[in-house]
């Protein structure tokens, strides 16, 4: 494995103090560039940047599906040389970084650590606020108090329209799609498609934020370098030697009414269609864990997970960690799932490449955090929007500045197996599309 070398690496600093609770974090978040990782009303917000950690993009960076694991090795020389005074040490307290990665290291979106200058964070009634500074500098950045709330900006909408692959393209991309896999290039392949459109230049993003929070509280919302969204799939959660996932493939809209609702619900834990897609996602997730586990489970049998415009099948998975590894080594073991990319892997990717006319970026990417001890909490970066000026030549990938005029792209995709239909399948990702279509306008 060819890793990068990590940069010079400043002594960093932190300082966790519980403060009296903060009863909306996320007014406390930058308008323009918001850092957030929120759930049922609790989690953290980043201000500032004090250092980034980057791969891949158009930078040299590593080879093929080492992205996580090189920064994982950089995360492991900053955490050694920070000094941490950290006494509550909950989850997101102490020293920690926000994380996006690419989906496809071909992509021309960087993998990223953000590691902010403060962090404001609520968890089980508790709030706290950690500073983190260069060892030498301690004078301006410890000082006391909670910053301000940022005003909030006026309202604003967009409107999203054909991207690279309009309706029709994405019926021929799926029987594409079934041609592959009736000639046993694949099994599954989970194929996307694009909307774009663009957001007023000083569009305060942390209203998008709050309507997704506000309408799909059970999922994580994430604002992280430029993306946005709520992303009910749990990629991987470390926590004191433990750790967790939650797979979901097969998807059926939420019925009109409460009979046709559970008919609904019903019919997708009967359809053999979708159980095979499942399986095919567990089976990816469980065989990626084993290498780093001693004791592995997950559910017997997939069970229904309602959520507000749609019910999928979900299989939790949990187990114990070997010694020594890490939530950001466990995103490089399991990225990209067969929940959205397909089976076999690499060559569904190859599928992939082939039949979406653009680059996904961070879309379908590991999303989530990690502290100093290698905990952390990760999804997969669905029901997203991602943020770039709309003026970008592209040599910054999807990084964006407070003062540019603000492109906007979308993505959703469904899993393509033997048996699929086109037009079904057309109409899952409008499904799909509708959380961030909706909290955009």
């Amino acid at each position: 494995m060819t890793v990068p070398a990590p940069p010079r690496v400043r002594r960093l600093a932190v300082h966790t103090r519980e403060v009296e609770p903060i009863d909306d974090i996320l007014s406390h978040a930058d308008p323009h560039s918001p850092l957030a990782w929120l759930r049922r009303g609790e989690g953290f917000i980043g201000l500032g940047c004090l250092t980034t950690l980057e791969v891949g993009g158009r930078r040299p960076g590593p080879d093929e599906g080492t992205q996580a694991a090189a920064l994982a090795e950089m995360w492991r020389s900053v955490c050694d040389a920070a000094s941490v005074d950290d006494d509550m040490r909950m989850p997101g307290t102490g020293l920690v970084a926000f994380g996006a990665l690419a989906f496809d290291t071909s992509s021309r979106a960087t993998s990223s650590l953000v590691v902010p200058r403060l962090v404001l964070g609520r968890r089980d009634g508790r709030s706290w606020i950690t500073r983190i500074h260069v060892e030498g500098t301690e004078a301006t950045a410890t000082d006391a108090g909670l910053p301000a709330a940022a005003p909030w900006g006026a309202p604003w909408s967009a409107a999203l329209g054909p991207g690279s692959l309009d309706a029709p393209g994405y019926e021929a991309a799926v029987e594409g799609a079934l041609a592959a896999i009736a000639a046993g290039e694949v099994s599954k392949v989970v194929l996307a498609r694009d909307l774009a459109g663009t957001v007023p230049a000083d569009a305060d993003l942390r209203r998008l934020v709050r309507a997704l929070s506000t309408g799909y509280p059970d999922v994580w919302t994430y604002a992280v370098d430029g993306i946005i969204g709520a992303s009910p799939e749990t990629l991987v959660t470390v926590h004191g030697g433990s750790v967790t996932a939650r797979v979901l493939a097969g998807t059926a809209p939420r019925g009109a009414d409460p009979d046709a609702d559970t008919a609904a619900s019903l019919a997708l834990a009967d359809s053999d269609k979708d159980q095979d897609e499942h399986g095919y996602a567990v089976r990816s997730v469980m065989a990626s864990l084993r290498p780093h586990t001693t004791a592995l489970a997950a559910t017997d049998q997939p069970f229904t997970l309602k959520l507000p415009n749609v019910w999928h099948l979900a299989t939790d998975i949990e187990g114990d960690l070997a010694g020594g590894t890490t939530a950001l080594d466990l995103v490089g073991a399991l990225h990209p799932t067969a929940a959205v990319a397909g089976t076999p892997t690499p060559a569904a990717l190859e599928v992939i490449r082939r039949l979406e006319p653009f680059d996904r970026g961070r879309y379908a990417g590991p999303v989530g955090w990690i502290d100093a001890h290698g905990d952390g909490e990760w999804a997969i970066a669905l029901r997203c929007a991602q943020f770039a000026a709309a003026d970008d030549d592209g040599d910054d990938g999807w990084r964006f500045g407070p003062d540019a005029a603000r492109a906007v792209t979308a993505h959703a995709g469904a899993g393509i197996v033997a048996g699929s239909d086109p037009e079904a399948e057309l109409l899952e990702t409008r499904m799909k599309f509708r959380p961030i279509i909706d909290a955009l306008a």
